[in-house]
């Protein structure tokens, strides 16, 4: 009976070691990219994404969320736009008195329909509204290909201008106005600040780009060269099939409401946080505009995050660098607002946010096999469905 229970227990043993050294490879294996080595969870978020075991919708694992109680309301409003159509907007407003700073947030997405809309950033934008006690009012932008340029921005300018107009109805400090966005949106978020400026617009206090886009034009740009291949969550045949569906024609390529980078003249713009993450595509023209910013006399931080991918900061209650990246730029938006900045000797340098504290690491390690098991169920599971 003894040698046995002995047998099995070795048996067992023995399976157990097989099954984690398994497991240990085959997580590891996934931070081994077409473009090199990545963080392990940045490999284990990528390879899920392109066997389509996530999607946008889907909610994060209890472990991953927050707890608490809400400190703001949400509601639907109907915005009128000037020819004569309406578009969304998502408003949440704090709970405290006010009066708030308001902060506007354009969503990523190609500008394309169907690769972003207010849902599918809504996690980025109620973190926003808990971290800076502001009235956050995502946009619903219309898109491509029913709405190409310059539809997008026209609408983007008029939520500005309908946000100060209507302050007052959600408690909202006319004259603490931000401008945020990420990809597509980070696009959208500038040049906003552009109009604004060029038509005598709203003041607009501050403005935080999420890896943004910056330019149409074809700038043989690094990062577009070795991460164009949509692994790492943006394909350069998004950006062209963009291109061709939101600014059809050829000539407003260079127009700086569509490719700010290109702008003649980039002064007098609201202090700018850029965020850029390592294995992007963009990446190199959002440094190239934070850079071109500053040297127009503006003030800019600009922060890069190095083993991260595009739309990093979507990933925030997984990633520590997401997580980071969110802290980064409501510290700044809170800082604008709440006039905490100053703003003279500043001079422009791109901060690398590269390794993180061994503790988290090592948390990060766990996760990332936790999360690693997981999917490898999942893809296994899914052979017999």
């Amino acid at each position: 009976m003894g040698r046995i229970i002995k047998r099995v227990f070795v048996t067992l043993s023995i399976v157990t070691i097989i099954f984690i050294a398994t497991i240990v490879i085959s997580v590891n294996s996934m931070s081994n990219t077409e473009a090199g080595k990545v963080p392990i969870k940045t490999g284990v978020l990528l390879h899920a994404i392109n066997h389509n075991l996530v999607t946008p919708d889907m909610k994060v694992p209890r472990i991953f969320a927050g707890k608490g109680t809400s400190t703001f309301t949400r509601e639907m409003v109907e915005m009128p736009t000037s020819d004569g159509d309406t578009i969304d907007l998502r408003v949440y407003q704090p709970l405290k008195d006010g009066p708030h700073p308001i902060i506007l947030y354009y969503h990523g997405g190609a500008f394309m329909e169907g690769y972003g809309d207010i849902n599918t950033h809504d996690n980025i934008v109620r973190s926003l509204a808990a971290r800076t006690n502001s009235v956050v009012i995502a946009v619903g932008y219309r898109v491509a290909p029913d709405h190409p340029f310059p539809t997008p921005i026209e609408d983007s300018y008029e939520a500005l201008v309908w946000a100060k107009q209507h302050a007052e109805l959600f408690n909202g400090d006319p004259d603490k106005i931000a401008v945020v966005g990420d990809s597509a949106g980070g696009n959208l978020a500038t040049v906003v600040s552009l109009m604004a400026r060029d038509r005598n617009g709203p003041d607009i206090t501050a403005q935080a780009l999420l890896y943004p886009l910056t330019t149409f034009d074809d700038v043989e740009f690094p990062s577009r060269e070795k991460y164009d291949s949509g692994y790492y969550l943006l394909s350069r045949a998004v950006m062209l099939k963009a291109r061709e569906q939101y600014t059809p024609d050829r000539s407003s390529w260079s127009s700086p409401y569509t490719s700010p980078l290109d702008a003649s003249d980039l002064s007098d713009l609201p202090p700018a946080l850029v965020l850029t993450a390592e294995f992007d595509p963009l990446r190199d023209e959002g440094e190239a505009y934070a850079e071109l910013l500053a040297k127009n006399g503006n003030y800019v931080e600009g922060i890069r995050y190095n083993g991260v991918m595009h739309g990093f900061i979507s990933f925030y209650q997984v990633l520590y660098h997401g997580s980071h990246g969110l802290a980064e730029t409501a510290n700044f938006l809170n800082n604008q607002l709440n006039g905490d900045s100053v703003h003279t000797s500043h001079t422009y340098e791109l901060a690398i946010v590269d390794s993180i504290s061994d503790d988290k690491k090592w948390r990060d390690q766990m996760e990332a096999y936790a999360i690693g098991t997981f999917l490898l169920g999942k893809q296994f599971m899914n052979r017999f469905e």
